[in-house]
């Protein structure tokens, strides 16, 4: 994957929009153990301090610790991790949505992409600003999802 192609594909936390792949690790899920610091522009690991990706399935390798102890990239090709089911549910953090709709619009079969979306909106806005929800959209349909 090109360092532009890293940069459309990660979240603005993500150590993959200034770091190429194999300089930071990956892990399955956000969580408190993977905080953002905004000293360093994305997530680290807390105990280590190690740059962390949160979404497998958005830089396109599975969850491993590829910066903290050399893990090996998997081979160029190789099919991205799945979308889980956990990445499907509404996030409660704004700094989150953008991921989750990018995972509802993979999810989605092609024919019931419209629906996917509008159902996507209706659902962010019981729990966010009109604003965080446009910034996100802008940003996910701004590149290829």
């Amino acid at each position: 994957m090109s360092p532009d192609d890293l940069r459309d594909a990660t979240c603005v936390a993500c150590p993959g929009q200034s770091l190429p792949l194999g300089s930071f690790d990956v892990t399955d899920r956000p969580g408190p153990a993977v905080p953002y610091d905004s000293g360093r522009g994305y997530r680290v690991h807390a105990a280590t301090g190690t740059p962390t990706c949160v979404h497998p399935y958005r830089v396109g390798v599975p969850p491993a610790r590829y910066a903290s102890a050399a893990a090996a990239l998997p081979p160029a090709g190789a099919p991205p991790p799945p979308i889980a089911d956990e990445d499907l549910e509404l996030p409660a953090d704004a700094t989150l949505l953008e991921a989750w709709l990018i995972a509802v619009v993979r999810a989605a079969p092609p024919a019931a992409l419209a629906v996917a979306l509008r159902r996507a909106e209706t659902l962010a806005r019981q729990r966010f600003t009109p604003a965080e929800i446009v910034v996100a959209l802008r940003r996910v349909l701004s590149s290829a999802a």
